[in-house]
């Protein structure tokens, strides 16, 4: 029995604990791993240096990652164990009319470096939508910043956003489905027996009900498809 070396992103909770620990990608690897007879240790990562250590080698697998052309470029990924998408929040006590990113008009946007969000709040300063975009290494600063007005509004992942806006009373995510995002396992693109042996466990996962259990769990919603479900 070997060990599966997963990178799982710090300061993304339901994914992961703020300290990597505790969270969906957690019950999810520690399920795959007992499926693939391995056991498992979990590598808290980030956006940023994630990938470049599944490249030298030290990691085997990252969980809880958007699946994009520039990642695909360097990664191999597992079908998506969850389709959901970028979500925006604002402090509607501060800002009572904004409502979504019609309302962005000559206010600021913050995200955080390196992820997707940023490619959907760039869109929005160059149609004229809104007026700056700034970023952050983590969400959680972007959000305390949030709430003493050093910028207007927070774009990301929906999931992570409605999490941790559970903490801050007066900040409410405000829209979701600004985009749609592939969540799914990453292993080195040139190790295709590993991709394999993933895929077909959390295949078997998703049959057996597994995976829903955990989704309902962290989510509140069974769907690989987070679109599905929700009224």
């Amino acid at each position: 029995m070997g060990t599966l070396r997963v990178g799982v992103m710090v300061l993304s909770p339901p994914f992961a604990g703020m300290d990597g620990e505790a969270g969906l990608d957690v019950d999810l690897m520690t399920a795959v791993a007992e499926a693939i007879g391995e056991t498992v240790q979990f590598v808290p990562s980030d956006g940023a240096t994630a990938f470049d250590a599944l490249a030298a080698g030290d990691l085997d697998c990252i969980a809880g990652v958007t699946v994009t052309d520039g990642r695909q470029r360097h990664a191999a990924f597992a079908p998506p164990y969850l389709i959901t998408g970028q979500a925006l929040a604002v402090d509607t006590a501060r800002l009572p009319g904004v409502h979504g990113t019609e309302d962005l008009e000559g206010l600021t946007i913050a995200v955080q470096r390196d992820n997707p969000s940023r490619q959907v709040a760039e869109s929005l300063v160059e149609q004229g939508r809104a007026a700056k975009l700034k970023p952050y290494d983590d969400l959680p600063t972007a959000l305390s910043d949030l709430s003493i007005g050093r910028c207007d509004a927070v774009m990301a992942l929906a999931p992570t956003l409605t999490e941790l806006t559970k903490r801050l009373p007066a900040v409410d995510v405000v829209q979701k489905g600004l985009s749609v995002e592939n969540i799914a396992i990453a292993v080195a693109g040139h190790d295709r027996q590993l991709l394999s042996r993933i895929s077909v466990a959390q295949a078997e996962l998703e049959d057996a009900g597994t995976l829903q259990q955990i989704r309902r769990t962290w989510l509140g919603n069974p769907y690989a498809d987070q679109r599905l479900g929700v009224h």
